[in-house]
């Protein structure tokens, strides 16, 4: 069962390590997970968050330590010695060792190196390194068991055992040759019902999927989904197998992409938190606050080209935002199912067979729309047939056009290896708008005359 942490058990505490009652915190924490803890240092000051991470015993402070906010975490190994941050590395699994290294200083990650205990493990860290965090060599541990193809079932149960006690938990037996190439996989089912001396190469399986590591994470991410992997091996250009990437390290991966993506929709040109600063905010927000503002005053400059007409027929001035934003939905509608296709590898077909599903589409809503519109134009707002028509028929028109254009962009942005993303925000919004506009006003001049 879930643990809240109340406002009461924060001020508890609180008040506990104002009296430095050291016995009586761990006594109230001991039977809490520890990312609930880590919420709780989320909440508390720094000073106060410090204390209660010294506390704590190193093997449940390494777990803490991954789970914290990054600015908790931050004011957290601010305060530690490189000799401190070493002790917590000492615990962790080599992926995660990696990304609270990657937060330090260059000066520091060498002092924190130079002080693990364990030279493997150090060595280990110092090779994931080298990888950019985008791939999978970036995301990959080195802890993963792996049994060679020319040993006999005793002899693999007996390495299994000295391996498995650096491995937090096994999800795959990866079978390899005398070259460290992978080979397959190995199933326990087989390794257990089978003869001691039987050979590894006789039982291994050696259809296995795997990733290299210059793989890129989403494409990565993409795999294990499509296949329900729990864990996916990873080897090098020359196939030897040097890392296993884990489920969690992708759920990691495919939430930063969501929320990259959820920004790049809302127009935020990057990767910012409610909490950073004015000054980062602006500069996420601003670019595309630009791009809507230089779209709205063509708008307002194409609307101005007409003000004859709407002088003459101010009816027409009314509808104005109605047009508009309808043509800014329906973009954003078309351009946001083409991007979630796209993102989940499921868009099927050539791009005018999505386009002219697009347009069926948009033709069967626009046209019970326009209908709507029109009975309530000429019965609630008493207009003429001839204005209603020409508002009904810019609906209908600029609903078609807004879903090709949300439709077009984005397929053809992923074709450029841009990210598709960008589509359904601002940029198609603000365009749809402009073309909204433009296409009222022509139809108004061709069906009024004006």
């Amino acid at each position: 069962m879930e643990f809240k942490i109340s406002k009461e058990f924060i001020h508890e505490i609180e008040g506990l390590i104002a009296e430095k009652n050291e016995r009586e915190i761990l006594r109230k924490l001991e039977d809490i997970h520890f990312a609930d803890i880590a919420e709780l240092m989320n909440e508390l000051n720094g000073e106060d968050a410090g204390y209660l991470f010294r506390i704590i015993e190193s093997e449940t402070s390494s777990e803490i330590l991954l789970e914290l906010d990054e600015e908790v975490r931050e004011k957290i190994l601010n305060n530690l010695s490189a000799k401190e941050i070493a002790e917590e590395l000492d615990e962790m699994d080599t992926d995660d060792a990696v990304d609270i290294i990657a937060e330090l200083s260059e000066e520091m990650k060498d002092e924190v190196i130079s002080e693990l205990e364990d030279f493997e493990h150090a060595k280990d860290i110092v090779e994931l390194l080298r990888y950019d965090e985008d791939t999978a060599g970036g995301l990959m541990a080195k802890e993963y068991i792996q049994v060679n193809e020319n040993w006999n079932v005793l002899t693999c149960i007996q390495e299994i055992r000295k391996q498995a006690e650096n491995v937090s938990r096994v999800h795959s037996i990866y079978v390899v040759d005398d070259e460290d190439r992978l080979k397959g996989r190995l199933s326990l089912k087989d390794l257990i019902t089978s003869s001691t001396t039987t050979q590894i190469k006789d039982i291994y399986i050696p259809k296995v999927d795997f990733v290299k590591v210059d793989t890129e994470d989403t494409e990565v991410a993409r795999i294990m989904q499509k296949y329900d992997l729990e864990a996916i091996p990873v080897v090098d250009e020359t196939g030897r197998l040097v890392g296993r990437i884990t489920i969690d390290d992708i759920v990691d991966v495919i939430k930063e992409e969501a929320d990259r993506d959820y920004q790049m929709a809302a127009g935020i040109s990057q990767d910012v938190e409610a909490d950073d600063s004015i000054w980062e905010l602006t500069k996420a927000r601003l670019p595309w606050l630009l791009l809507a503002l230089i779209g709205s005053f063509i708008a307002v400059n194409v609307a101005k080209s007409f003000s004859d007409a709407m002088e003459k027929y101010q009816t027409l001035f009314f509808f104005t935002p109605l047009v508009a934003a309808m043509a800014g939905n329906v973009g954003v509608q078309s351009s946001a199912i083409v991007v979630q296709g796209l993102a989940n590898n499921s868009l099927s077909g050539s791009l005018w067979k999505r386009l002219g599903k697009e347009m069926l589409l948009a033709m069967l809503n626009s046209t019970i729309l326009a209908v709507l519109l029109l009975l309530a134009t000429h019965f609630i707002m008493d207009t003429t047939y001839e204005i209603s028509s020409t508002i009904v028929l810019a609906l209908v028109t600029v609903m078609i056009l807004a879903s090709l254009i949300g439709t077009f962009i984005p397929i053809t942005l992923d074709k450029y290896g841009i990210d598709p993303a960008i589509a359904t925000g601002p940029f198609i919004t603000t365009s749809n708008d402009i073309f909204g506009i433009l296409i009222y006003f022509t139809i108004a001049k061709m069906i009024l005359g004006f």
